[in-house]
């Protein structure tokens, strides 16, 4: 068995967004003008994909360095929907205490389409600056999934003038997200990534009970959400791999929900079309492996045992303890391991360094070495 994986996952993975630089930092409090601000972005990317080569990665990504959000910069740039001037505030909570997220709310005002490839340049750059700095690594391109633009607004936020019929609503979803897909791909994409904390967030029975209240159906909102997801990548053209990434909540250390994968598991692990799933496993707001059951084979597993939330360097043999009893469930050979989250899921970032991201980063590809080399 090798580490060395050919298609993404890789047996050695991360989520996507890293922790930003101060100077990328400051450019952004001073509102920097649209040049200096990009030509700021470009020099931190080209370093944080030497970052990504050093740790010994097969995959890099920019960081999300350009966005401000892991999902609203790519959820606004859809055509039909906007930000409006109601907020959304998210309850996050830690070991320390608690944290109230305050955001803009969302509206579909209008029949969702594509009208450009969202994110387009960005991963070009990406693509063309690890050519140069780390040849052979594969770019990864990280999305929000379909998922996320109802879970954030609900069905309340979509206008009844431009879906009078709803099910109108989800066809243009899949279809934007299926073309956004193709348009990627055509660009050399190999692999992408679509976010989803909806799927782990339902999990939860406090959340399933938030839905509720607002006229949701909670008890079935998941097998909406996988159908949709399935429609928007059942055309992905080859080579184009795609995964999923599930949490629970990652803001400044934090999160928002807890609960094993119990109630969406069947459904998301059996009926879910894509090559790969990425969940959060670090503590024991995840549950046990026993859902993993419901994985089929062909399907890989990135267990995210490493947790982006402190910067307490993990114990090798603990790591490898746990893909022990996860094998238990599902082969070795279709798990991969990665941090449960991304570093910086917002521009904030997580309570740890630099180099302490680096650290992590580097033990799990040491740790893939020696489980899967």
């Amino acid at each position: 068995m090798s580490t060395d994986r050919q298609l993404p996952p890789f047996r050695a993975d991360h989520v996507g967004s890293l922790l930003r630089p101060q100077r990328l930092l400051d450019a952004r409090r001073r509102h920097a003008d649209d040049d200096t601000l990009r030509e700021t972005e470009d020099e931190a990317i080209r370093e944080v994909v030497g970052l990504q080569r050093d740790a010994g990665l097969q995959t890099v990504t920019d960081g999300e360095f350009r966005r401000t959000s892991w999902h609203m910069d790519f959820i606004y740039q859809l055509e039909g929907i906007a930000s409006t001037d109601e907020k959304i505030q998210v309850h996050f909570r830690n070991a320390g205490g608690d944290i109230d997220f305050e955001s803009a709310a969302l509206a579909v005002h209008d029949r969702v389409r594509l009208g450009h490839t969202i994110f387009g340049d960005d991963f070009e750059y990406l693509a063309r600056t690890a050519a140069e700095e780390a040849p052979g690594m594969t770019p990864k391109l990280t999305m929000p999934s379909p998922s996320m633009v109802h879970y954030r607004g609900g069905t309340a936020a979509i206008s009844p003038e431009a879906y009078p019929d709803r099910e109108q609503f989800w066809s243009d979803l899949a279809t934007a997200y299926s073309e956004q897909l193709r348009r990627v791909a055509d660009l050399g994409c190999t692999y992408a990534q679509l976010d989803d904390t909806s799927l782990a967030y339902l999990n939860d029975p406090q959340q399933r009970e938030e839905q509720r209240a607002r006229g949701e159906d909670p008890d079935h909102q998941h097998e909406r959400y996988i159908r949709t997801l399935n429609a928007a990548i059942g055309d992905r053209p080859e080579p184009l791999r795609v995964t999923t990434h599930m949490c629970r909540g990652n803001f400044r250390s934090s999160w928002a929900a807890e609960g094993g994968y119990d109630f969406v598991a069947e459904a998301l692990f059996s009926d879910l079309a894509v090559d790969g799933f990425f969940l959060e496993y670090d503590d024991e707001r995840s549950g046990g492996f026993e859902p993993l059951r419901f994985v089929p084979p062909g399907k890989q597993v990135v267990l995210g045992l490493v947790t982006t939330k402190t910067p307490q360097l993990e114990d090798k043999d603990a790591l490898k303890r746990r893909i022990d009893e996860a094998a238990k469930y599902v082969p070795l050979e279709q798990l991969c391991l990665s941090p449960q989250c991304g570093f910086s899921s917002t521009v904030e970032g997580n309570a740890l360094s630099q180099d302490e991201e680096l650290a992590k980063l580097r033990l799990i590809v040491e740790v893939a070495d020696e489980v899967w080399g």
